[in-house]
């Protein structure tokens, strides 16, 4: 069985988008959704610096838009229902949504500007961000960070935590981390996944309630409690809460292991999801796609890991 799993944020590069729209159709497909979403996602996916797309109200609707493009590139909507499972993290969960067939592109792409937008502006009333917490001993790790007033806003598995909160208190995490661990500031511009992040909810959720969402035709697996979500309506009211709570990826892989998974297919822009499930998932094969270069390979991939075997 094949996973194929949505990068979220901190995982764009600049220009990581160039090469991509070399490819036929590309170019205007990623203009379109531009258009559609007001953002300049060509601009920013090619020549934007790296300060510039850090910003959250761009960096959100990049990483979806280049999620996707990816799934156009792989031709992933022609391929059978059966055999796959789909997840995200965080903002890739919305991406993984739109691959299930809960929202068309459009709207997941409106979706996530709405959501950009409001988290960007929570993130900009007081100074805040994220630190990736690696390695050390769990317990010790969630008690240094209770003590530093700080939220394990995504629990990724693989022996990282991701601390969020004010970034004074990240700095004191910083200057004194738990035991055999290291801390690592992320290139986000808020404290995600918190209570921080409140005043983001209420436009998303009056967008969403005007939403027809289709059930999941795929499995879907929720960054909630790595459970899969058979509602279409459901799988939108938990990405309006999960601007406010933890991301549990580490509940997520360990659902693709108990369901069989032989095989994880990061989307663009990837690496960050593969590298967590070789930590993890130790031995299950992975594949990231990076550049083009890696389509044919990924390609190889899916039939490897959706044929059915008598």
């Amino acid at each position: 069985m094949l996973a194929i799993v949505c990068p979220g944020q901190g995982s764009q590069t600049p220009g990581f988008l160039a090469p991509w729209l070399e490819l036929d159709g590309m170019s205007g497909l990623l203009a379109e959704w531009s258009t559609a979403t007001g953002v300049d996602l060509t601009g920013h996916g090619t020549v934007s610096d790296e300060e510039t797309i850090k910003d959250t109200a761009v960096a959100q609707p990049l990483i979806v838009a280049a999620g996707l493009l990816s799934a156009r590139a792989l031709g992933l909507k022609d391929l059978p229902a059966q055999g796959w499972v789909a997840a995200g993290h965080s903002v890739g969960e919305i991406t993984a949504t739109a691959l299930a067939g809960v929202l068309p592109a459009a709207e997941a792409l409106e979706f996530v500007r709405i959501r950009a937008t409001g988290m960007a502006a929570a993130a900009a009333a007081e100074p805040t961000g994220m630190s990736a917490v690696l390695g050390g001993d769990p317990d010790e790790v969630l008690a240094a960070l209770a003590a530093h007033g700080l939220v394990p806003a995504n629990a990724n598995g693989g022996g990282q935590t991701v601390a969020a909160g004010s970034l004074e208190s990240l700095a004191a995490l910083a200057a004194e981390p738990p035991a055999k661990a290291r801390v690592i500031a992320l290139k986000v511009a808020g404290a995600f996944h918190t209570p921080y992040m409140a005043t983001a909810v209420p436009d998303l959720k009056a967008f969403a309630d005007g939403l027809s969402p289709a059930d999941p035709a795929v499995t879907l697996l929720s960054n909630r409690d790595g459970e899969a979500v058979g509602s279409g309506r459901e799988v939108v009211d938990r990405l309006v809460d999960q601007v406010t709570r933890p991301v549990r990826w580490d509940l997520c892989m360990q659902t693709l292991q108990a369901s069989g998974v032989t095989g994880i297919l990061e989307l663009l822009p990837g690496g960050t999801l593969t590298g967590l499930a070789k930590r993890a998932l130790k031995g299950t094969p992975t594949l990231a796609l990076k550049s083009p270069e890696d389509l044919d390979a990924a390609r190889a991939f899916i039939a490897e890991h959706t044929t059915t075997h008598e």
